[in-house]
């Protein structure tokens, strides 16, 4: 998730109505970053958290055991914040990501694999591909650029016309997502560059997730519409169902089984959806930072863990925090 967003949606608070469903708290809570994070990326299985936070540069967190893992700096000017982090789905690399730079890490040895500059435009956001073998990541003037880090081979998208917010890319590197201003979401094929599927929206795409099985693509714009695709068809399979006029999603997941989807949004909403039918099943709230105005936090992430049993969010307060499943959302 990227600090661009989250200072464009912590603004967009003012306009969104406050509903008045009851919302669950979390059941276990762990401090990642003292004074807040300015972006955060799980693991799909909840195990690692990596964080970018102002004092500390970014910090990897192992979940299972509780302890700061490493901690990274992309360069030793503190002026330079990592606004956009990712990890691949197979735990081996995560990668983070300046306005013209972006650095790639070996997780199990903590050392850096890679430095590396662009010459055009800002990076927007940013996935890696299982071993680190490869990064795609949107820019500011539209392009989306895919780049194998093993033979240097790079494909430049440029079927957006504007700016790109988000993208997500396959676990195998061959399939990528990418949502724009443009209010059109693309799934293309990273060897060729061709469009595989184009999902239209009414206002700009704020939101993109695939499913790492290949099944399903989430994408979601700026007011009003959340849809899950499926991905060998392009057919819509579900649209979330709300009655906010305006919703935005900060994050998405699919879990394992492909049956839930699970939620964050800027006014600390974490939200559990069944995948066909759309239905909201469950909403929790994570916790703002203490003294903080305005009084909330943006959801950065969210993952399934414990067998799709409960989710662990990572949030702008610099709190990680579990919540557990209602087990009747197995037979909704």
């Amino acid at each position: 998730m990227s600090i661009f967003r989250t200072f464009l949606y912590l603004l967009s608070l003012g306009l969104v109505v406050a509903c008045s469903e009851q919302h669950e708290q979390s059941t276990a809570r762990y401090e990642h970053a003292a004074q807040g994070a300015f972006a955060s990326a799980l693991s799909h299985d909840g195990k690692y958290s990596l964080i970018s936070s102002i004092h500390h540069g970014v910090a990897l967190w192992d979940n299972q055991q509780h302890v700061l893992k490493y901690q990274w700096f992309q360069q030793q000017n503190q002026d330079s914040l990592v606004h956009t982090v990712a990890i691949s789905y197979d735990n081996s690399h995560a990668v983070t990501a300046e306005k013209s730079t972006f650095a790639v890490w070996d997780i199990a040895t903590g050392e850096n694999s890679g430095y590396y500059k662009i010459h055009a435009s800002t990076i927007r956001d940013i996935a890696i591909s299982n071993q680190g073998q490869s990064v795609l990541y949107g820019r500011a003037d539209g392009v989306v650029v895919y780049l194998n880090l093993e033979t240097g081979r790079r494909i430049e998208f440029l079927g957006h016309q504007e700016k790109v917010n988000v993208v997500d890319l396959s676990p195998n590197g061959h399939f990528a997502i990418s949502g724009s201003n443009d209010y059109v979401a693309y799934f293309w094929d990273t060897r060729t560059g061709q469009v595989i599927h184009r999902f239209n929206h009414p206002t700009r795409v704020t939101q993109v997730a695939l499913d790492p099985q290949g099944r399903y693509a989430f994408t979601a714009d700026s007011m009003k519409q959340a849809n899950v695709w499926q991905l060998t068809t392009g057919d819509l399979v579900s649209k979330l169902q709300y009655i906010a006029r305006q919703k935005i999603f900060t994050a998405a997941r699919f879990n394992e089984e492909g049956s839930l989807i699970a939620t964050g949004s800027p006014n600390r909403l974490v939200e559990l959806w069944q995948l066909n039918s759309g239905k909201k099943l469950q909403t929790w709230q994570v916790i703002p930072r203490e003294g903080s105005r305005p009084k909330s936090a943006v959801v950065l992430d969210v993952a399934f863990t414990d067998n799709s049993q409960a989710l662990l969010t990572e949030s702008s307060s610099g709190f990680a925090e579990s919540f557990n499943l209602r087990e009747s959302n197995e037979h909704n």
